[in-house]
Protein backbone atom coordinates (compact mmCIF):
# COMPACT_ATOMS: atom_id res chain seq x y z
CA UNK A 1 0.00 0.00 0.00
CA UNK A 2 1.12 3.39 -0.61
CA UNK A 3 1.50 5.94 1.75
CA UNK A 4 2.74 9.24 2.54
CA UNK A 5 6.08 8.05 3.78
CA UNK A 6 6.28 6.13 0.09
CA UNK A 7 5.45 9.17 -1.89
CA UNK A 8 8.27 11.48 0.49
CA UNK A 9 10.74 9.00 -0.76
CA UNK A 10 9.70 9.39 -4.54
CA UNK A 11 9.36 13.41 -4.02
CA UNK A 12 11.26 14.46 -1.37
CA UNK A 13 10.03 15.92 1.84
CA UNK A 14 7.89 19.09 0.71
CA UNK A 15 4.33 18.45 1.62
CA UNK A 16 1.39 17.01 -0.97
CA UNK A 17 -1.58 18.49 -1.00
CA UNK A 18 -3.22 15.75 -3.80
CA UNK A 19 -7.04 14.83 -3.68
CA UNK A 20 -9.59 13.38 -5.63
CA UNK A 21 -8.91 12.06 -9.11
CA UNK A 22 -5.27 13.50 -9.29
CA UNK A 23 -3.92 11.16 -5.97
CA UNK A 24 -5.65 8.04 -8.20
CA UNK A 25 -3.74 9.07 -11.09
CA UNK A 26 -0.25 9.54 -9.23
CA UNK A 27 -1.25 6.52 -7.07
CA UNK A 28 -1.61 4.64 -10.05
CA UNK A 29 1.93 5.62 -11.28
CA UNK A 30 4.18 5.18 -8.00
CA UNK A 31 2.64 1.53 -7.08
CA UNK A 32 3.87 -0.21 -9.98
CA UNK A 33 7.65 1.82 -9.35
CA UNK A 34 6.99 0.69 -5.71
CA UNK A 35 6.34 -3.26 -6.56
CA UNK A 36 9.08 -3.33 -9.01
CA UNK A 37 10.98 -2.29 -6.03
CA UNK A 38 10.26 -5.03 -3.82
CA UNK A 39 10.03 -7.41 -6.44
CA UNK A 40 14.14 -6.92 -7.27
CA UNK A 41 14.71 -7.58 -3.70
CA UNK A 42 12.32 -10.77 -3.48
CA UNK A 43 13.42 -11.96 -6.85
CA UNK A 44 17.35 -12.00 -6.19
CA UNK A 45 19.42 -13.77 -7.38
CA UNK A 46 17.65 -13.50 -11.29
CA UNK A 47 21.53 -13.37 -13.39
CA UNK A 48 25.05 -14.17 -12.52
CA UNK A 49 26.79 -13.13 -9.44
CA UNK A 50 30.62 -12.53 -9.78
CA UNK A 51 32.84 -12.92 -6.71
CA UNK A 52 36.01 -11.20 -6.72
CA UNK A 53 39.05 -12.42 -5.23
CA UNK A 54 41.66 -10.08 -5.08
CA UNK A 55 44.91 -11.97 -4.09
CA UNK A 56 46.82 -15.09 -6.26
CA UNK A 57 45.08 -18.31 -7.41
CA UNK A 58 45.23 -20.95 -4.57
CA UNK A 59 45.47 -19.89 -1.66
CA UNK A 60 42.73 -20.32 0.92
CA UNK A 61 40.35 -17.09 -0.31
CA UNK A 62 40.28 -18.83 -3.47
CA UNK A 63 39.18 -22.07 -2.46
CA UNK A 64 36.64 -20.93 -0.14
CA UNK A 65 35.24 -18.46 -2.84
CA UNK A 66 35.24 -21.41 -5.46
CA UNK A 67 33.72 -23.70 -2.92
CA UNK A 68 31.06 -21.21 -1.89
CA UNK A 69 30.40 -20.21 -5.23
CA UNK A 70 29.91 -23.93 -6.65
CA UNK A 71 27.57 -24.47 -3.62
CA UNK A 72 25.59 -21.46 -4.41
CA UNK A 73 25.39 -22.26 -8.32
CA UNK A 74 23.71 -25.43 -7.14
CA UNK A 75 21.01 -23.75 -4.19
CA UNK A 76 20.01 -20.81 -6.61
CA UNK A 77 20.31 -22.10 -10.33
CA UNK A 78 22.25 -19.05 -11.30
CA UNK A 79 26.22 -19.20 -12.27
CA UNK A 80 28.21 -17.39 -9.67
CA UNK A 81 31.94 -17.02 -11.03
CA UNK A 82 35.29 -16.04 -9.20
CA UNK A 83 37.21 -13.76 -10.93
CA UNK A 84 40.49 -13.88 -9.70
CA UNK A 85 41.71 -9.76 -9.56
CA UNK A 86 44.94 -10.17 -7.87
CA UNK A 87 47.47 -7.13 -7.96
CA UNK A 88 49.02 -4.11 -5.92
CA UNK A 89 48.43 -5.59 -2.43
CA UNK A 90 44.66 -6.56 -3.40
CA UNK A 91 44.18 -3.01 -3.99
CA UNK A 92 43.06 -3.71 -7.57
CA UNK A 93 40.40 -5.89 -7.07
CA UNK A 94 39.36 -4.80 -3.96
CA UNK A 95 38.50 -1.04 -6.06
CA UNK A 96 36.42 -3.21 -8.49
CA UNK A 97 33.82 -4.21 -5.79
CA UNK A 98 33.76 -0.56 -3.75
CA UNK A 99 32.41 0.94 -7.16
CA UNK A 100 30.47 -1.80 -8.35
CA UNK A 101 26.57 -1.49 -8.62
CA UNK A 102 25.44 -2.36 -4.98
CA UNK A 103 22.39 -4.66 -6.06
CA UNK A 104 24.36 -7.75 -4.66
CA UNK A 105 25.62 -9.14 -7.89
CA UNK A 106 29.17 -8.32 -7.38
CA UNK A 107 30.68 -9.65 -4.34
CA UNK A 108 34.54 -9.39 -2.30
CA UNK A 109 36.28 -12.53 -0.94
CA UNK A 110 38.27 -9.67 1.20
CA UNK A 111 41.45 -11.15 2.93
CA UNK A 112 42.95 -9.76 6.13
CA UNK A 113 45.21 -7.41 3.82
CA UNK A 114 42.35 -5.21 3.33
CA UNK A 115 42.80 -4.02 6.74
CA UNK A 116 46.89 -3.98 7.05
CA UNK A 117 46.56 -1.97 3.98
CA UNK A 118 44.97 1.10 5.66
CA UNK A 119 47.88 1.28 7.82
CA UNK A 120 50.69 0.59 5.01
CA UNK A 121 49.36 3.23 2.20
CA UNK A 122 49.13 6.60 2.07
CA UNK A 123 46.08 6.97 -0.12
CA UNK A 124 43.23 4.03 -1.25
CA UNK A 125 41.03 4.31 -3.84
CA UNK A 126 38.06 3.22 -1.36
CA UNK A 127 36.66 3.74 1.96
CA UNK A 128 37.48 0.70 3.53
CA UNK A 129 34.77 0.79 6.10
CA UNK A 130 32.43 3.32 4.35
CA UNK A 131 32.66 1.52 0.85
CA UNK A 132 31.87 -2.24 1.93
CA UNK A 133 28.65 -4.16 3.80
CA UNK A 134 30.26 -6.92 5.41
CA UNK A 135 28.17 -10.58 4.99
CA UNK A 136 30.51 -13.13 7.01
CA UNK A 137 33.75 -13.69 7.94
CA UNK A 138 35.19 -17.13 6.35
CA UNK A 139 38.01 -18.03 7.44
CA UNK A 140 41.31 -17.93 9.44
CA UNK A 141 44.80 -18.86 9.55
CA UNK A 142 47.70 -18.31 12.07
CA UNK A 143 50.83 -16.97 11.68
CA UNK A 144 53.63 -18.80 13.20
CA UNK A 145 56.36 -17.47 14.35
CA UNK A 146 59.72 -19.72 13.95
CA UNK A 147 63.32 -19.77 14.83
CA UNK A 148 66.64 -21.24 13.79
CA UNK A 149 67.63 -24.23 16.24
CA UNK A 150 71.06 -22.77 16.71
CA UNK A 151 69.53 -19.79 18.71
CA UNK A 152 70.43 -20.94 22.49
CA UNK A 153 66.07 -21.03 23.16
CA UNK A 154 64.09 -23.23 22.93
CA UNK A 155 60.82 -21.30 23.69
CA UNK A 156 59.02 -18.18 23.72
CA UNK A 157 60.08 -16.85 26.81
CA UNK A 158 63.75 -18.10 26.47
CA UNK A 159 63.60 -16.52 22.88
CA UNK A 160 62.23 -13.02 24.60
CA UNK A 161 65.41 -13.35 27.34
CA UNK A 162 67.63 -14.32 24.83
CA UNK A 163 66.77 -11.08 22.92
CA UNK A 164 65.90 -8.18 25.48
CA UNK A 165 69.69 -7.49 26.27
CA UNK A 166 70.77 -7.22 22.26
CA UNK A 167 68.10 -4.55 20.87
CA UNK A 168 68.43 -5.21 17.60
CA UNK A 169 71.20 -7.26 16.96
CA UNK A 170 68.99 -9.88 15.99
CA UNK A 171 68.04 -10.41 12.43
CA UNK A 172 64.34 -11.50 11.08
CA UNK A 173 63.20 -12.16 7.76
CA UNK A 174 59.90 -10.43 6.33
CA UNK A 175 58.13 -11.09 3.03
CA UNK A 176 57.57 -7.35 2.23
CA UNK A 177 57.09 -3.48 4.10
CA UNK A 178 53.47 -3.36 5.67
CA UNK A 179 52.34 -6.67 4.86
CA UNK A 180 50.18 -8.75 7.87
CA UNK A 181 53.87 -10.83 8.62
CA UNK A 182 55.74 -8.11 8.88
CA UNK A 183 53.05 -6.16 11.05
CA UNK A 184 52.33 -8.86 13.02
CA UNK A 185 56.32 -9.68 14.17
CA UNK A 186 56.19 -5.92 14.72
CA UNK A 187 53.36 -5.88 17.19
CA UNK A 188 54.96 -9.16 18.82
CA UNK A 189 57.93 -7.67 19.54
CA UNK A 190 56.65 -4.33 20.95
CA UNK A 191 53.85 -6.34 23.52
CA UNK A 192 56.88 -8.20 24.53
CA UNK A 193 59.06 -5.44 24.95
CA UNK A 194 62.25 -6.56 22.65
CA UNK A 195 63.49 -5.30 19.46
CA UNK A 196 65.05 -7.18 16.50
CA UNK A 197 65.44 -5.86 12.93
CA UNK A 198 63.72 -6.75 9.79
CA UNK A 199 65.82 -7.71 6.70
CA UNK A 200 62.98 -7.58 4.17
CA UNK A 201 62.67 -10.11 0.95
CA UNK A 202 60.64 -10.39 -1.89
CA UNK A 203 58.18 -13.08 -0.59
CA UNK A 204 58.04 -15.63 2.17
CA UNK A 205 60.24 -18.86 0.13
CA UNK A 206 63.47 -16.53 -0.28
CA UNK A 207 63.09 -15.44 3.63
CA UNK A 208 62.82 -19.16 4.84
CA UNK A 209 65.53 -20.08 3.06
CA UNK A 210 67.95 -17.26 4.55
CA UNK A 211 66.27 -18.39 7.86
CA UNK A 212 67.23 -22.19 7.18
CA UNK A 213 70.75 -20.81 6.41
CA UNK A 214 70.87 -18.94 9.67
CA UNK A 215 71.54 -15.87 8.26
CA UNK A 216 68.36 -14.57 9.99
CA UNK A 217 67.55 -15.58 13.53
CA UNK A 218 63.42 -15.89 13.08
CA UNK A 219 60.31 -14.87 11.07
CA UNK A 220 56.57 -14.83 11.31
CA UNK A 221 54.35 -16.44 8.67
CA UNK A 222 51.27 -17.60 7.85
CA UNK A 223 52.70 -20.17 5.36
CA UNK A 224 52.35 -22.61 7.28
CA UNK A 225 52.63 -25.58 4.73
CA UNK A 226 55.91 -23.85 3.85
CA UNK A 227 57.59 -23.84 7.10
CA UNK A 228 56.20 -26.66 9.04
CA UNK A 229 57.76 -29.53 7.56
CA UNK A 230 61.26 -28.30 8.77
CA UNK A 231 59.69 -27.81 12.33
CA UNK A 232 58.53 -31.29 12.14
CA UNK A 233 62.22 -32.26 10.96
CA UNK A 234 63.55 -30.33 13.66
CA UNK A 235 65.75 -27.53 10.92
CA UNK A 236 63.49 -24.71 12.72
CA UNK A 237 61.91 -24.10 15.98
CA UNK A 238 58.15 -23.36 16.28
CA UNK A 239 58.16 -20.72 19.75
CA UNK A 240 54.18 -19.71 18.95
CA UNK A 241 51.37 -19.60 16.60
CA UNK A 242 49.80 -16.25 16.81
CA UNK A 243 45.72 -17.55 17.15
CA UNK A 244 43.99 -17.61 20.42
CA UNK A 245 43.96 -21.15 20.22
CA UNK A 246 46.27 -23.83 18.94
CA UNK A 247 46.53 -25.23 15.95
CA UNK A 248 45.55 -28.75 15.25
CA UNK A 249 48.47 -29.47 12.58
CA UNK A 250 51.20 -28.35 15.38
CA UNK A 251 49.21 -29.30 18.70
CA UNK A 252 52.65 -29.27 20.45
CA UNK A 253 53.19 -25.43 20.01
CA UNK A 254 51.44 -23.15 22.33
CA UNK A 255 50.19 -19.93 21.29
CA UNK A 256 51.81 -17.03 21.48
CA UNK A 257 49.49 -15.65 24.05
CA UNK A 258 49.58 -18.53 26.21
CA UNK A 259 53.29 -18.65 26.24
CA UNK A 260 54.63 -15.25 26.90
CA UNK A 261 52.75 -12.86 25.59
CA UNK A 262 49.24 -12.36 26.95
CA UNK A 263 46.16 -10.94 24.71
CA UNK A 264 48.47 -11.59 21.74
CA UNK A 265 46.85 -12.27 18.21
CA UNK A 266 47.28 -11.68 14.85
CA UNK A 267 45.65 -13.93 11.86
CA UNK A 268 45.22 -14.09 8.40
CA UNK A 269 41.33 -13.49 7.45
CA UNK A 270 38.91 -13.55 4.68
CA UNK A 271 35.44 -12.54 4.54
CA UNK A 272 32.42 -11.43 2.39
CA UNK A 273 31.58 -8.18 1.78
CA UNK A 274 29.23 -6.03 -0.67
CA UNK A 275 29.61 -2.89 -1.87
CA UNK A 276 27.94 -0.14 0.85
CA UNK A 277 24.40 -0.01 -0.05
CA UNK A 278 23.64 -3.20 -0.86
CA UNK A 279 20.04 -3.87 0.29
CA UNK A 280 19.90 -5.25 3.91
CA UNK A 281 17.53 -8.49 1.86
CA UNK A 282 19.70 -9.48 0.55
CA UNK A 283 22.99 -8.78 2.48
CA UNK A 284 20.81 -11.01 4.96
CA UNK A 285 19.85 -13.69 2.53
CA UNK A 286 23.71 -13.91 1.36
CA UNK A 287 24.91 -14.59 5.31
CA UNK A 288 22.22 -17.34 5.70
CA UNK A 289 23.16 -19.04 2.89
CA UNK A 290 26.94 -18.90 3.25
CA UNK A 291 27.29 -19.58 6.68
CA UNK A 292 25.18 -22.65 5.72
CA UNK A 293 27.51 -23.56 3.04
CA UNK A 294 30.52 -22.66 5.14
CA UNK A 295 29.63 -24.98 8.34
CA UNK A 296 28.96 -28.01 5.64
CA UNK A 297 31.52 -30.79 6.80
CA UNK A 298 33.16 -30.96 3.25
CA UNK A 299 34.04 -27.42 3.08
CA UNK A 300 35.83 -27.26 6.29
CA UNK A 301 37.88 -30.17 5.93
CA UNK A 302 38.58 -28.51 2.46
CA UNK A 303 39.93 -25.63 3.79
CA UNK A 304 41.78 -27.73 6.70
CA UNK A 305 43.94 -29.57 4.20
CA UNK A 306 45.08 -25.98 3.46
CA UNK A 307 45.57 -25.09 7.04
CA UNK A 308 42.79 -22.71 6.96
CA UNK A 309 39.97 -22.70 9.66
CA UNK A 310 36.62 -22.04 8.83
CA UNK A 311 34.44 -19.55 11.13
CA UNK A 312 31.04 -17.94 10.39
CA UNK A 313 29.45 -14.47 11.87
CA UNK A 314 26.75 -11.94 11.36
CA UNK A 315 27.22 -9.52 9.09
CA UNK A 316 27.02 -6.88 12.39
CA UNK A 317 30.18 -9.18 13.90
CA UNK A 318 31.91 -9.01 11.11
CA UNK A 319 31.81 -4.89 10.73
CA UNK A 320 32.76 -4.66 14.34
CA UNK A 321 35.83 -6.82 13.80
CA UNK A 322 36.64 -5.59 10.26
CA UNK A 323 36.59 -2.01 12.44
CA UNK A 324 39.04 -3.81 15.25
CA UNK A 325 41.23 -4.77 12.67
CA UNK A 326 41.75 -1.23 10.67
CA UNK A 327 42.27 -0.17 14.21
CA UNK A 328 45.14 -2.60 15.54
CA UNK A 329 47.48 -2.60 12.58
CA UNK A 330 47.07 1.18 12.64
CA UNK A 331 48.57 1.60 16.28
CA UNK A 332 50.77 -1.58 15.46
CA UNK A 333 52.36 0.53 12.69
CA UNK A 334 52.67 3.33 14.42
CA UNK A 335 54.27 1.52 17.57
CA UNK A 336 56.85 0.08 15.12
CA UNK A 337 57.53 3.48 13.09
CA UNK A 338 56.51 1.77 10.01
CA UNK A 339 55.52 4.98 7.79
CA UNK A 340 52.62 4.06 5.08
CA UNK A 341 54.56 4.57 1.42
Amino acid sequence: MINSVHLNLLFGHTPLRLHGCWLAALLSITAPLMQARAQDTSSYPNRPIRIVVPTAPGGPSDTVSRMTGHELTKRWGRQVVVDLRAGAGTIIGTEIVAKAAPDGYTLLAAPGAIATNVASYKKLPYDLLRDFTPITQSLYVPNLLVAHPSLPAKTLKEFIAFARPRPGELLYSGAGHGVLPHLAMELFLNMAGIKLTVVQYKGTAPGVVELLAGRVVATMTSSLALVIPHVQSGKLRGLGISSVARSPVLPDVPTISEAGVPGYEAVQWSGFLAPAGAPREIITRLNREMVSILRLPEVQERLAAEIATITTSTPEQFGAYLKSEVEKWKRAAQAAGIQPE
